[in-house]
């Protein structure tokens, strides 16, 4: 009779962290260089394990020696991307019982008000239309009180008309982003993240860059319109998306939402 692998519960469980945990390193590094070097490092593991199976002890000792003795280089090398890393993790807020439930999507709609996309999108065609640059980042489930800390703070419930005013090019409030936190716009002029990505076409600007910065880290999304061409980007986990129709898009963004 053939003996089994004894296999656990803390044995799943231990395969789900480390599957989430590669999920996020993949995730962090994706569309930079670092993700060649991390392929790189893997493969090497790889060979490694496998000459140490095949017990070729001279291989595998080189390889078990570059490998344990290179982990002060990784983290030079790494340094930006585990910063970025433990950024990601560190604005996911538990710390209040609001923030705690509303990790939670069957409670959300109890917890939180809906937010009126009509309202953001009006604002935005129009802005299109007028080839008014602007930058809308709506707050999901990451807390992002560590950017609205660099703004300036607003309390005002989503309003098409204060939203075109936001960005007109005569305001001083129009550099920058605008974050909504359940309906309400709670900051104005804020600082975002620049995103690092070798696969952003060259024809796309800093507010192109701050949009997909801010979406790489945090599970925000972000809506922007083009000063120079008037489009309007769609943006979520750091890829964008044009869209033409503003029902299609407002469907996108209460799928994202809900």
């Amino acid at each position: 009779m053939l003996d089994f692998i004894d296999f656990s519960f803390l044995d799943v469980l231990d395969i789900l962290l480390v599957a989430t945990l590669l999920y996020y390193i993949y995730k962090l590094l994706k569309g930079t260089v670092a993700i060649n070097i991390f392929i790189g490092i893997a493969l090497i593991f790889l060979i490694w394990k496998i000459t140490q199976a095949l017990k070729m002890e001279m291989l595998s000792g080189i390889l078990g020696y570059l490998l344990s003795g290179g982990v002060i280089a990784l983290i030079i090398v790494f340094q930006q991307e585990i910063r970025k890393f433990l950024l990601m993790i560190g604005t996911t807020n538990f710390s209040t019982k609001r923030n705690f439930f509303k990790q939670l999507k069957f409670l959300q709609s109890e917890i939180t008000s809906e937010i009126d996309t009509d309202q953001i999108l009006n604002a935005c065609n129009s802005m299109s239309r007028s080839k008014t640059g602007a930058l809308i980042v709506v707050e999901r489930t990451n807390n992002l009180d560590f950017l609205i800390n660099t703004g300036d703070a607003m309390n005002a419930l989503v309003n098409e008309v204060i939203l075109e005013s936001i960005f007109y090019k005569n305001s001083p409030l129009h550099d920058g982003a605008t974050i909504i936190r359940d309906n309400y716009i709670v900051a104005t002029r804020v600082i975002l993240p620049i995103s690092d990505s070798t696969k952003i076409p060259s024809r796309f600007g800093l507010r192109h860059r701050a949009a997909i910065g801010v979406s790489e880290k945090t599970d925000a999304v972000c809506i922007l319109v083009s000063e120079e061409t008037g489009e309007i980007s769609y943006i979520k986990d750091g890829e964008f998306v044009l869209y033409n129709s503003k029902k299609e898009l407002n469907e996108k963004l209460k799928n994202d939402l809900a």
